[in-house]
């Protein structure tokens, strides 16, 4: 395992993370929970992302489950806070009360007195900024958060700026994350967000690096694999999101056909590969069903492709050629 600083900060994450988005708690059994998660601690991931909102909390409680008995010194666990967690008017939302009451439920479904970092899982429109930035500061004060981040800001330039801003101008601990979706089939930050994170110090901790599994190729043809998303319970994020599309189904065929014409293993370490090509990203975060799994990605990090190699593949995805260079034209011959 290789690991990176967390933006500016010193903190020293795994370029792997594990996370648990309709895994632990949902559709992977909590015995099979504890095994992935152990095999991953030994395996060197340290970085551990989940949600409060993640199966209304159950996503938590299985991963503090299974991080039981490890060495806490030794992981870094990271939460958010934001979403739908109990009914009624306070059971969401990035104010003071609700951040409060949020991070003391995950500090008792996880089984710890602090997590690594905490973060906004969205920005909030019926909240002021100015209210979730203290009640954070708060939390790192009060020892319950060593560092803050937020997720999904990517869509508001705007308001991340003010939000850096603030903390830097009242002295409070500013964000030393973002978490925003990034792969192959979705490159919407590189035109800013990325140069926002790199001019202020913020690793990127980036999520659906698999678009969902679709980078996989389980899905080629239209197919359906018994197991997979498509056919589970949250079979209804692949559409939300706009992962499974007819074009990004196609996209995955044509990246398949890449990595096995250039006989590299298998499509998911290489769409893994491409996304910690960028110095920016911190970490990128996979979910694991099966131990299997986690151990097929992980062969990302045996990978070393040229710059020419991704852009190869990023042709490939893209559906288009890459144009040769031309040949240098053969200098005229002088007469004797």
């Amino acid at each position: 395992m290789n690991y990176r600083t967390l933006g500016r900060t010193g903190l020293k994450v795994s370029e792997i993370s594990l996370g648990s988005w309709t895994t632990y708690g949902g559709s992977v059994d909590e015995s099979d929970a504890v095994r992935i998660v152990h095999r991953a601690f030994e395996l060197g991931i340290n970085l551990f992302d989940t949600a409060d909102v993640y199966v209304r909390g159950a996503a938590e409680s299985v991963l503090g489950k299974a991080l039981h008995g490890l060495p806490r010194e030794q992981l870094v666990i990271a939460t958010k806070v934001m979403g739908r967690v109990w009914d009624g008017p306070l059971g969401a939302g990035l104010s003071r009360k609700h951040i409060f009451d949020a991070m003391d439920q995950s500090l008792r479904r996880l089984g710890v007195d602090y997590v690594d970092l905490y973060q906004a899982h969205a920005p909030d429109k019926g909240t002021p900024i100015e209210e979730t930035l203290r009640a954070f500061e708060d939390l790192v004060r009060a020892g319950k958060a060593r560092y803050v981040g937020f997720s999904n800001f990517d869509h508001q330039p705007p308001l991340a700026r003010k939000a850096l801003a603030l903390q830097k101008a009242n002295g409070w601990d500013g964000f030393v994350s973002s978490q925003p979706r990034y792969n192959l089939l979705d490159r919407h930050i590189e035109p800013e967000h990325l140069g926002f994170c790199r001019r202020n110090g913020i690793g990127l901790i980036v999520y659906s690096p698999l678009a969902q599994g679709v980078l996989t190729n389980k899905y080629a043809g239209g197919a359906s694999p018994e197991g997979s998303r498509a056919t589970g319970a949250f079979a209804h994020f692949l559409t939300a999101e706009k992962a499974m599309t007819p074009q990004n189904v196609a996209a995955a065929e044509r990246l398949a056909a890449w990595v096995a014409k250039r006989g590299l293993p298998g499509t998911a370490p290489v769409a893994l590969a491409w996304v910690l090509r960028r110095p920016e990203v911190s970490s990128a975060i996979i979910g694991a069903s099966r131990v299997e799994q986690l151990e097929e990605n992980l062969r990302a990090l045996e990978l070393s492709l040229s710059a020419a190699d991704w852009r190869e593949a990023e042709a490939a995805v893209a559906g288009r050629r890459r144009a040769r260079p031309k040949p240098a034209p053969r200098k005229a011959r002088r007469g004797r």
